[in-house]
């Protein structure tokens, strides 16, 4: 199964996208993929087989929902894919579902060209030093060969909690500090906002959840702030394009009372000095290191 399916948008879906274009259209969607286990047992199938029915596992609905988003020009998709929680699961279940992560890691890097020729920039969030050390190579290579591709992009939060990410942002503050690159007086939200793993994405204007839980499991907690939560209560595998149209229709019905919040908060970013903005660049560069050299390691 392809990452990106060919276009085969039927009427109904042009037609449904027209209207709703007519409307305000998110620019940032997000997913919480929850359900995979309760369809195993619904259905009787074992763990691994309901899981692949969700995104890394049988990868059919996250690919039809990536087509969506895409068919409605969101620019930007995060999937909710493995938890750093998942790891407390029994080991045949993680191993299983890090062996298929690895095959449509793969698989993607198979398919670099379409890839690029629908200039997708695929970013994968989470604590990689969490991963088996063949599944980090192939994370950094995919984060390397579509880093310039700027149409559209796609983040997996993958070994990924909010709780981790805001522990390494404080990490890495706290050495900025330690090291002389930036004073305590410069430690502001802009500054760990910009040292979390999403530093290059702006917060979701819409975050989907599936199967009924009406919780966030510790996802994105930093971002999310103001931006419109859809529960649906449909498992994922199960997840369609009535509940995908649902949720943008519920979103441009909250879009106005979400924008006289963020209006009466007067949330914009604060200007940074020269101190900071030197650091956020080195912590990047940083990183960016960091993967040419997981990736070094594979040669």
């Amino acid at each position: 199964m392809s990452w990106i399916r060919d276009n085969t948008s039927n009427w109904f879906l042009r037609l449904a996208i027209k209207i709703l274009k007519a409307g305000n259209i998110p620019k940032h969607v997000a997913f919480i993929m929850d359900g995979n286990r309760r369809y195993a047992s619904k259905n009787g199938i074992e763990k691994i087989e309901g899981h692949t029915k969700g995104l890394f596992l049988r990868f059919d609905k996250f690919a039809e929902t990536l087509q969506w988003c895409m068919d409605f020009g969101i620019q930007e998709v995060t999937f909710y894919a493995f938890s750093i929680e998942n790891f407390k699961r029994k080991r045949e279940e993680v191993n299983g579902l890090l062996n298929l992560a690895e095959q449509k890691f793969q698989r993607l890097l198979d398919e670099k060209d379409k890839i690029k020729k629908h200039g997708l920039c695929v970013r994968i969030i989470g604590n990689f030093s969490l991963l088996p050390k063949n599944l980090q190579e192939l994370i950094a290579e995919t984060m390397i060969i579509t880093k310039e591709h700027k149409k559209g992009f796609l983040n997996i939060a993958f070994a990924y909690t909010s709780r981790d990410e805001i522990t390494h942002a404080i990490k890495d503050v706290i050495e900025g500090v330690q090291c002389g690159d930036i004073l305590s007086e410069d430690i502001d939200e802009e500054l760990v906002s910009n040292c979390l793993y999403t530093n290059n994405s702006k917060n979701p204007d819409l975050l989907i959840r599936t199967s009924g839980e009406v919780r966030f499991s510790d996802f994105l907690m930093w971002q999310i702030s103001n931006t419109c939560i859809y529960f649906s209560n449909v498992l994922w595998p199960e997840f369609n394009l009535w509940e995908f149209l649902n949720a943008i229709f519920y979103y441009q019905r909250c879009y106005s009372d979400i924008q006289k919040i963020i209006k009466i908060q007067n949330i914009k970013p604060k200007i940074q000095n020269s101190r900071q903005l030197t650091y956020i660049d080195k912590l990047h560069h940083k990183r960016q290191i960091a993967l040419q050299r997981i990736c070094l390691s594979n040669f």
